[in-house]
């Protein structure tokens, strides 16, 4: 089997265009849920006013090596929270998600957070359920925003002994299957 190398990097303001475009073509976002990111914008402005992390897939190019945005999540550390997590649909499946957790984790915990806050998309809350976030309430639904309740969930972020966190930062670059190419969601950067 194919494999590719995924690495994560912080974002830099040229990733703005795709990562706009990875969020507002999220297929989490169908039907009733749409319009809360019919509009959504993650700017340069964005990019630098907070830690935020894009999961990239390096492919070979005939001009250079490239790479394809495969998710991203944003920490906002003066509120101890995850405020943006996407991965595309493509990618799902593939672990990123687990590894953008993890990620996030490590960042916390070198900025001494105890634990990290998500509001979650009422269908992501499996999924954080299942990467360690605890329930710890619901968030009333805000119209015209947002129509819907939400989960209110913490991810406990707990101390490690320094060389178990030097050898997690190691393991952020690793092989994994490669993930199937579907053109359209990730055209290039800048928007």
């Amino acid at each position: 089997m194919q494999r590719g190398v995924v690495r994560i990097r912080r974002a830099v303001g040229r990733d703005a265009g795709r990562l706009t475009r990875l969020v507002r073509s999220s297929r989490a976002y169908e039907g009733r849920y749409a319009s809360m990111v019919a509009g959504y914008r993650v700017g340069p402005d964005y990019i630098e006013a907070h830690r935020v992390f894009v999961a990239v897939e390096e492919i070979p190019g005939d001009e250079g090596p490239g790479e394809r945005v495969l998710g991203f999540y944003s920490l906002l550390v003066e509120a101890a929270e995850l405020d943006l997590m996407f991965v595309s649909d493509q990618a799902q499946g593939y672990g990123i998600g687990r590894r953008l957790v993890e990620h996030m984790r490590g960042e916390a915990r070198r900025a001494g957070m105890g634990g990290v806050r998500v509001v979650s998309h009422p269908p992501a809350e499996g999924f954080y359920l299942s990467v360690g976030a605890r329930p710890v309430g619901t968030v009333p639904a805000n119209p015209p925003a947002v129509m819907w309740d939400r989960p209110e969930l913490v991810f406990p972020v707990v101390s490690e002994v320094p060389e178990v966190a030097e050898v997690a930062e190691v393991a952020a670059v690793t092989e994994v299957p490669a993930v199937p190419v579907v053109p359209v969601v990730d055209g290039g950067a800048g928007e």
